[in-house]
């Protein structure tokens, strides 16, 4: 433990490569300290890392007797689009029990088809996305970790987010207490970031592997730019509508629009943390159960203060920030002070010269705050002006076929200096609709229109309905951060985040997988 820096290198790790990290017995006994090892080998900057925990630690016994915890409210996912592109929506079905959702997981209608690897899976699941809907069991409250287990339990890290209950009085369902993930085959978590930018963190119990794709934190900006040309008229209605967790976009399409990624599987007993500003999406490959949390450090608040909320109020999950800039960063509560209170005063009065004001006190707030990976937002674009055609299906690129200790990972898709030949966490309510061709266009037959990129064939706007998390006070200690926050809705749960050795001690850590350059 000696040899763990506690700073984050922005230095190592230049590719963004996944990292897969394999703690000794004592160094998984500190798990902030640990993460803070993990970011000074760079693994914050491909978004998402794995951890292997030592193979004496157990986080339950033994998982007999789970079968009558109930899921109040599973939830069906019906997807649309085509060539790539799809939206996510969700239908409430009636509550299940775990045995009952394990029948139905099992059951020929929904069970994972014959596959000789995870490559052919991928396939298999990109190319048949559009048919079937399968049933997410999503957002359980609840843990499945043994209270005597001490190291890594999810429900009890002791990260600086405690201060939210502590000083607050404030429990945030999911965010600040762990909630539990019942999947199937096809079962999906939509393009992301983590609510207020935060760290998750997601342990697989037991069951089918789950594939998860991510864009590095400093590439996120260019994600959020196709997304806003894919879905003009969601992008229009809310400024950051991916919160929204319906947008689904496949590799080959990150691939072909130059959005670095990389992309990895987690396996029963593993974890996987993701990172402040890193956009996730990914997919079940059969029946399994996962526990996740958001957790946060020191060096998230710079993120938590800078996260783009959701403008439309329907996917809005925010907490005040005022606590965390006191307590860690009290040089620069001043000016974090007069920039809430800028935008308390410019609330009532979009486009005024108060705002304008407001967002230059904004934007030095970011300056201060030096955040390297967070480019300024900018407005959404009105959408391009584009015919009806057809539009060509692309494939979805392979999973390795092998997984390799000790190799680093290919940089992301798309990421500078590299080729795209040979490298190849899920909650909110509905996006706005907006049909026509705008909506459904692809450029005329033979090109497009020049600074544009293509529209994918059969994407439509983002719709459907996936409940929001539910926000509990517990004391009026502390208010919802800014004027626009509304209450949460509270009628049900919502959808579903190579290291150097320690002196004396077998290698903590390597990078695993693979990144494909173009393309959380």
């Amino acid at each position: 433990m000696e040899a763990m820096t506690s700073k984050t290198n922005s230095t190592q790790n230049p590719r963004c490569a996944f990292m897969t990290f394999y703690p000794t017995k004592e160094e998984f006994n500190d798990f902030e300290k640990y993460i803070t090892y993990m970011e000074s080998q760079g693994a914050h900057r491909a978004g998402v890392a794995k951890i292997i925990p030592p193979k004496e630690w157990k986080a339950r016994k033994t998982y007999d007797g789970i079968s009558d915890i109930l899921i109040p409210t599973p939830l069906q996912q019906v997807v649309s689009g085509g060539a790539g592109v799809f939206t996510q929506s969700c239908k409430k079905r009636k509550a299940m029990t775990v045995g009952e959702y394990r029948h139905l997981a099992n059951s020929g209608k929904y069970q994972t088809p014959p596959h000789s690897d995870f490559e052919d899976l991928e396939r298999k699941y990109w190319k048949t996305r559009l048919y079937g809907s399968p049933i997410y069991g999503a957002d359980v409250s609840g843990s499945l970790f043994d209270e005597d287990t001490k190291q890594w339990n999810v429900g009890h890290l002791g990260t600086i987010q405690d201060l939210l209950e502590q000083e607050c009085g404030l429990v945030i369902e999911g965010v600040n207490t762990p909630y539990l993930y019942f999947g199937m085959w096809q079962t999906a978590f939509a393009w992301h970031t983590e609510d207020m930018d935060l760290y998750s963190i997601n342990y697989l119990h037991f069951g089918a592997p789950k594939s998860w794709y991510a864009v590095p934190p400093e590439h996120g900006r260019r994600l959020e730019r196709l997304a806003e040309e894919l879905f003009p008229a969601s992008a229009r209605a809310c400024e950051a509508f991916l919160r929204h967790k319906a947008a689904l976009l496949s590799p080959a399409v990150l691939r072909d629009h130059g959005i670095p990624f990389g992309r990895v599987t987690q396996e029963a007993g593993e974890f996987i943390v993701t990172f402040p500003y890193g956009y996730l999406s990914g997919f079940n490959h059969g029946f399994n159960c996962a526990e996740a949390i958001n957790f946060a450090t020191p060096r998230w608040v710079d993120y938590g203060t800078a996260a783009a909320q959701c403008s439309c109020g329907g996917a809005r999950v925010s907490f005040p920030m005022d606590v965390f800039v006191r307590a860690l960063q009290p040089e620069r509560s001043e000016l974090w002070q007069r920039t809430q209170a800028r935008a308390a005063g410019t609330h009532e009065a979009p486009g005024s010269r108060e705002q304008g004001a407001w967002r230059a006190d904004r934007a030095l707030w970011r300056a201060a705050l030096g955040l390297r990976d967070l480019s300024p937002r900018r407005e959404p674009l009105p959408a391009p002006q584009v015919a009806v055609g057809r539009g060509r299906r692309r494939r979805a690129p392979g999973l390795p076929s092998s997984r390799r200790r000790g190799r680093a990972s290919a940089p992301p898709s798309g990421a500078p200096g590299g080729g795209a030949a040979g490298r190849s966490p899920e909650r909110g309510p509905a996006l706005r609709t907006r049909p026509g061709p705008s909506d459904l266009g692809v450029p005329p037959p033979g090109g497009r229109a020049p600074g544009h990129h293509r529209r994918e064939q059969g994407a439509e706007e983002l719709s459907g309905q996936a409940p929001a998390k539910r926000r509990l006070l517990l004391s009026p200690a502390c208010t919802a951060q800014g004027p626009e926050a509304p209450p949460l809705s509270s009628d049900g749960p919502s959808l579903d985040s190579p290291a150097q050795p320690s002196p004396g001690g077998p290698p903590s850590a390597e990078a695993a997988g693979r990144c494909w350059v173009p393309a959380p």
